[in-house]
């Protein structure tokens, strides 16, 4: 079993950065893919960012390919998502999710996740 809490939301001008942290507990964290999805108001979840358990492959939405960057730190069951340059399309409520499987297509919405916090809100202002 592995819970997921995400933090680090907030309210911020375009063209600011955030953090947020997703931490997750249970002794087997490290074993899983991670991923952010965000889902605004009125539209479908969207697939944001995702990372293997080790780290060394990434994949990202189309939308945020060069702006945001996904991380993680096994040793503190920790996985990051830096967002720079943002934009308001980016307000939403951002949840963190983890997974058995790593996939390289996510915009399928052909994928299985075991755990999902429950979201931590960013808010971009023009």
């Amino acid at each position: 079993q592995v819970q997921l809490v995400e933090s680090g939301g907030g309210l911020v001008q375009a063209g600011d950065s955030l953090r947020l942290s997703c931490v997750g507990s249970g002794r087997t964290f490290s074993s899983y893919a991670m991923a952010w999805f965000r889902q605004a108001p009125g539209k479908e979840r969207e697939f944001v960012a995702a990372i293997n358990w080790g780290g060394g492959r990434t994949n990202y939405g189309d939308s945020v390919k060069g702006r945001f960057t996904i991380s993680r730190v096994n040793t503190k069951n920790t996985v990051y998502l830096q967002m720079n340059s943002l934009k308001p399309e980016d307000t939403a409520v951002y949840y963190c999710a983890a997974g058995r499987n790593y996939y390289t297509d996510y915009e399928s919405r052909r994928y299985e996740f075991d755990y999902w916090g429950q979201g931590t809100q960013v808010t971009v202002s023009s």
